[in-house]
């Protein structure tokens, strides 16, 4: 479970992060990292689980569980980081493909700065 704190929650950071951040893509998901200045809460996370994935209970279930895998990875990220995860399919298991992007994202952001 994230903690207040680590979650985005405003609908312009969410664009924000969306539409300035580094992307990732895989098959299931696309990562978005945006590190915003002045604010160091922590890392902040939102998560957007399209319609295609199911009814409102498995939307619900797969936020849970994308919740669950980022929590431990949020030490990875700067304090002042917000991240968007949006899922575009179903899947049993997200967390090879999460752990995936969350490399991924490093390694674009390190060529970045």
């Amino acid at each position: 479970m994230l903690p207040a704190a680590n979650r985005l929650r405003n609908g312009k950071d969410f664009a924000r992060t969306t539409r300035n951040g580094a992307r990732v893509t895989s098959p299931s998901l696309v990562l978005y990292v945006l590190t915003r200045t002045g604010n160091s809460t922590g890392p902040q996370v939102g998560l957007i689980v399209n319609k295609s994935v199911g009814g409102s209970v498995v939307r619900h279930r797969v936020a849970r569980q994308l919740r669950h895998l980022i929590a431990p990875q949020l030490h990875k990220f700067d304090q002042e980081t917000q991240i968007v995860i949006r899922t575009l399919r179903m899947k049993d298991s997200y967390s090879a493909e999460l752990e995936d992007l969350i490399e991924r994202v490093q390694k674009k952001l390190l060529v970045a700065s």
